[in-house]
């Protein structure tokens, strides 16, 4: 059953210049009609991934400033001649999509309107990140909270059934941009990197656009749809406090919503940063790091607005054996941050930490005992990862 889940490579292989592993899912198709969600993994020639290939080709053939060029040629094309909103900003106020809405509005002179799907359960760091946002950024901002009943039980039937909290956060954080295009008419949406950076299929990264096969769909019968490994159908007639209504914000426009609204990675057009967009969205919108480092990882300031997000991580670690620290230091080594021996002592000493800060908050978020997260946790461990030894879980393969 676990091979047939995650479909992952049963030899596990590390980047011999990052840390990330033959295990990290490049895709997830979420939901479908179709009883079956399907993973890719990213890819590995001559024993590097693709994320670093990626980043050579990044470094040393992309020139930057004719993607600027084309940048410009872009927003041109949709600036407001009115002073109308021009380009909706999807994000939570942290250092990406900070930087995201500040640059297109003070350096390329468009009127931005930024969007929110709001987090689980805010942190206070986030919370005073997000307000700073707007009142030392100097942005609008549209707040969307969903249904906090809805979204609790899609969160906990996620955990319960594909050990994946973060799932319907994910499906609302992709459908916001798109759904506030149409609602205000704007016809561009602009999100800040391009996940296939991080090792999705290579190719994906020529391609300055999002796929809207990620935002729009063409179901048939919307009730078949699964969200959490559950269809709509099933979860309306198990829980009669739920209307098909409740569930519009997590489900993509139909397919022919609006052929004129296109959605750009910025990343795709500036050299993409993570570390930099920290430092101009702490000098330009207050974004503040947290004061403590984060569970997980050695950061303060990566993925700090939600109290869930931990566990998001700590799931993805049971699932594929890497965990935040691996993530961060992934990227910092290819950015030049760090060194790769840098990079592995980090990853040994953060990766398997319990995110325990906010353990209870999780628990009675989802409404499960402790007992049955662990036995949740367990089932999930793949077979060529994990070991038993005594009452101690162990992960057989580490990076070196």
């Amino acid at each position: 059953m676990k091979k047939k889940l995650y479909k992952a490579p049963l030899n596990v292989e590390f980047c011999t210049k990052c840390v990330i592993s033959n295990q990290r899912p490049s895709s997830t198709v979420e939901f479908k009609n179709k009883k079956d969600t399907k993973k890719q993994f990213i890819s590995f020639k001559n024993s590097i991934c693709s994320a670093c290939r990626y980043n050579e080709i990044k470094n040393k053939i992309i020139n930057w400033k004719d993607r600027e060029s084309s940048l410009y040629a872009l927003l041109e094309k949709f600036r407001s001649k009115n002073g109308e909103y021009d380009v909706i900003v999807p994000g939570s106020g942290g250092k990406d999509s900070a930087f995201t809405a500040h640059i297109l509005k003070y350096k390329y002179n468009m009127n931005p309107l930024t969007v929110t799907w709001a987090p689980h359960l805010y942190t206070e760091i986030g919370w005073k990140n997000f307000n700073n946002w707007m009142h030392i950024g100097g942005l609008d901002n549209v707040l969307f909270t969903p249904n906090g009943k809805l979204h609790r039980y899609l969160t906990k039937i996620s955990f319960l059934n594909l050990l994946h909290p973060f799932l319907p956060f994910i499906l609302g954080q992709r459908q916001i941009g798109p759904k506030f295009a149409k609602l205000y008419k704007v016809k561009l949406v602009i999100y800040g990197e391009n996940q296939a950076e991080y090792g999705n299929n290579i190719n994906e990264n020529k391609n300055p656009e999002m796929k809207k096969d990620f935002f729009s769909s063409d179901f048939i019968n919307t009730k078949n749809v699964l969200i959490g490994g559950e269809s709509i159908k099933k979860i309306l007639n198990s829980n009669k406090q739920f209307k098909i209504a409740d569930f519009q914000s997590y489900l993509p426009m139909v397919s022919d919503f609006s052929t004129n609204i296109e959605v750009h990675y910025l990343g795709y057009y500036l050299k993409w940063d993570p570390q930099e967009c920290f430092y101009y969205a702490s000098n330009n919108t207050g974004f503040e790091p947290n004061t403590e480092r984060t569970e997980g990882t050695y950061s303060k300031y990566s993925s700090i607005d939600d109290k869930i997000d931990p566990f998001h991580y700590y799931t993805t670690y049971i699932k594929y054996g890497l965990g935040r620290a691996s993530y961060d230091a992934a990227q910092e080594i290819r950015n030049g941050k760090i060194t790769r021996q840098e990079g592995v002592n980090l990853v040994k000493k953060y990766d398997n930490e319990f995110p325990k800060k906010y353990f209870k908050d999780f628990l009675n978020y989802i409404d499960i005992k402790e007992e049955i997260f662990w036995k949740t946790i367990n089932k999930f461990r793949p077979e060529h990862l994990w070991f038993k030894k005594g009452n101690t879980w162990k992960i057989k393969n580490e990076v070196k």
